[in-house]
């Protein structure tokens, strides 16, 4: 029965640490993907909220590799010492994965805020050429989200560039594009995104939160699942006299 209990777990073991190796992967990817879709939006957020999340979950993934090839090592070797440092490296990883989790909370409630405080900076900066950062980030937003100005379309009277510009018209990143020959002009509104980027651009931030906390969550439950199973190998291993002898080629009278 004992043999039986180890031999499951031991399978359940191998498995997992393929799950880990395929779970590295898809962390990396969606740090990855965090990271980049985040340098889209950081002229409307603060950096620290636009690192650390995706630092973290690359770092996690990266780590969980590492764990996979030691979990399948000491697994084939029934090695108490390397599945013991497996466990502990689970635990940390866990431990982590728990803090992203609670960052997560922690950024995706402030994320309103950060962009509120952010925004209209960001919009009086606007110059309208492509060598400057905060419109090639106001552009890139209006044409990615279909939006235009910060609450609606309106909004950009109130900015320097629209003051200069003297031409009553926004830029033609805010042209729908199923609107041939928009010149921007406000005197024919419904060529225009009618909706501000604002709201969008806070909505799209919590989504991306909400794919971290769910891989961290989805992978953090697998772990205690590895977790679980090397620990019931470690104490079968140490307190089974006939998993003792099975191991180093003994007999069992």
């Amino acid at each position: 029965m004992g043999q039986c209990g180890i031999t499951s777990s031991k399978t359940v073991l191998v498995f997992l640490n393929l799950i880990f190796w395929a779970a590295a992967g898809i962390l990396c990817y969606v740090g990855a993907y965090v990271f980049i879709t985040y340098d889209d939006y950081d002229h409307f957020f603060e950096d620290v909220y636009t690192l650390i999340p995706a630092v973290i979950i690359i770092a996690v993934g990266t780590l969980l590799f590492i764990i996979g090839l030691i979990g399948c090592c000491a697994t084939i070797r029934e090695s108490r010492c390397g599945l013991a440092t497996f466990v502990i490296i689970l635990l940390l990883v866990f431990v982590t994965e728990v803090v992203v989790v609670v960052l997560g909370y922690i950024y995706r409630a402030k994320v309103e805020d950060e962009v509120d405080h952010s925004i209209q900076k960001v919009y009086n900066e606007y110059n309208g050429t492509n060598t400057d950062a905060p419109s090639r980030a106001i552009d890139y937003v209006q044409r990615q989200l279909h939006c235009c100005g910060i609450h609606n379309y309106s909004d950009w009277r109130n900015t320097r560039w629209f003051k200069e510009s003297k031409n009553n018209s926004v830029p033609l990143s805010c042209c729908r594009p199923n609107i041939s020959n928009c010149t921007g002009s406000l005197s024919r509104p419904g060529d225009l995104y009618p909706e501000g980027c604002e709201a969008l651009v806070v909505k799209k931030l919590k989504e991306i939160m909400m794919y971290v906390i769910w891989a961290a969550l989805t992978f953090a439950a697998i772990q205690m699942l590895g977790m679980l199973c090397a620990c019931v190998v470690l104490c079968r291993r140490s307190r089974d006299p006939a998993y003792e002898l099975l191991v180093t080629g003994g007999t069992y009278a």
